[in-house]
């Protein structure tokens, strides 16, 4: 930690590195997702006729699945973010009585 910089920047800073994570790994997922949902797609269609079907029941599935990993990965990312702004306000006061007794 800065004693230079203070509190709340550390703390802005903290959770905008968390926000910036969270971004990536719902994109990571959300690739994932998309790949999987390609090969399922694949396996499924052994006709012609019902391909049109089947992939747009693929397309929607993999969308449904996509978000819920979104969410999900966005309430971990919050959590995360919250633990990081505890952790950086509990040192600081740490710090500050330090100094206080000195």
């Amino acid at each position: 930690m800065d004693d230079d910089k203070p509190v709340l920047e550390q703390v802005t800073d903290a959770v905008s590195t968390a926000a910036t994570a969270t971004t990536e790994a719902v994109k990571t997922v959300a690739k994932k997702v998309r790949k999987a949902a390609k090969k399922v797609a694949k396996k499924v269609m052994p006709k012609k006729a019902k391909k049109a079907k089947k992939a747009k029941k693929a397309k929607k599935a993999a969308k449904k699945s996509a978000k819920k990993s979104t969410k999900k990965s966005a309430k971990k990312s919050k959590k995360a973010a919250k633990k990081v702004a505890k952790k950086v306000a509990k040192k600081s006061r740490k710090k500050k009585a330090k100094k206080a007794k000195r």
